[in-house]
């Protein structure tokens, strides 16, 4: 049990794997030629490749082939003595320190937020709410506070919350892939230039404003279960301000980026499905005699039957004798 676990656990990161390298390529080009929004969509390809991974394959029979043959011999050596109970043993101590983490992070982001110094940000998972620091009235203008408050509205319309819990808990379960804890960071970062793309859609004419009131945002701990206003260090804001700048596409651009993302998703669903390899049958269910009845039309080759020399002589052995009246 501990062995086909474990075999599926890697075989679902290896897809997501796969996945998060193909986002990492494709970001900067739909960035730039479709948008903020639909680069952040991308990061669905990832929990999409993982379904897609754990699909159960058809059952089949016959030769294995190669990638089948290496699978084997790695769930075989999992299985053989204790070597899948230890990775297991070990996979629930890094599960378990995950854990701790998270609930460490999330104590600190409370503390902050009673001493008044989280914020902007939007906390919760199912009822968020906006969380702002003590001196939001003071340090920022009218004009300034319903642009941030426009920014966290977003999120909250998006259930971002929502995206970045099941982003934790693939970290949380996956904590052993470095790929995977890169991808969740750079999705919230995505995240955060999509909700900028949206408030500069409202408010087209605020860029210089939405660009200063970026610039006066202080970094705080972003709660593990909500969206913060992140990204305020030097290179990610540089990252930002570029992209705030850029003249937004047009609906054409838009369309056809939909496009491409929709055929983008399902391909790599349909990719993930099709690269598992297919359950081989038993040997003993396999290889196990079946009996076959066929029938064929008679050929005319065949000689005649005279029915006049069977034991019965002709006539069928049910049928009673009758006598001849002459």
């Amino acid at each position: 049990m501990a062995a086909e676990a474990l075999a599926a656990l890697v075989r679902l990161n290896i897809a997501a794997s796969v996945a998060i390298a193909l986002i990492f390529l494709l970001r900067p080009t739909a960035r730039r030629c479709f948008g903020a929004q639909r680069a952040y969509s991308l990061w669905l390809m990832a929990p999409l490749a993982m379904a897609g991974a754990a699909v159960t394959p058809p059952a089949t029979s016959g030769p294995l082939g190669p990638v089948e043959a290496a699978a084997g011999r790695a769930e075989t050596w999992l299985a053989d003595g204790l070597h899948g109970q230890a990775l297991a043993a070990v996979w629930a101590l890094g599960l378990l320190v995950s854990i701790g983490l998270v609930a460490w992070r999330y104590s600190r982001f409370l503390a902050q937020d009673r001493a008044g110094l989280a914020g902007p940000a939007i906390f919760g998972v199912f009822m968020p709410r906006l969380v702002t620091p003590a001196d939001f009235a003071v340090r920022f203008t009218p004009e300034e506070r319903r642009l941030v408050r426009a920014h966290e509205r977003a999120h909250m319309d998006r259930l971002d919350a929502r995206w970045n819990a099941l982003a934790l808990a693939l970290q949380v379960l996956n904590w052993f892939n470095p790929l995977v804890h890169i991808a969740a960071r750079a999705m919230r970062f995505d995240q955060e230039l999509a909700c900028d793309a949206t408030v500069m859609e409202r408010f087209p004419a605020e860029r210089r404003r939405y660009a200063e009131t970026l610039l006066r945002c202080q970094e705080t701990i972003v709660s593990p279960l909500g969206c913060g206003w992140t990204g305020v260090a030097a290179r990610p804001l540089a990252t930002r301000l570029t992209v705030l700048m850029q003249p937004r596409p047009g609906e054409a651009r838009h369309s056809l980026g939909d496009f491409l993302l929709a055929t983008l998703l399902t391909a790599t669903l349909a990719a993930a499905c099709g690269a598992q390899p297919p359950y081989r049958l038993p040997e003993a269910v396999a290889n196990r005699d079946r009996v076959v009845e066929t029938w064929s039309w008679p050929t005319w080759d065949e000689p005649p039957v005279d029915l006049r020399s069977q034991p019965w002589g002709g006539a069928s052995p049910e049928a009673p004798a009758t006598r001849d009246p002459a």
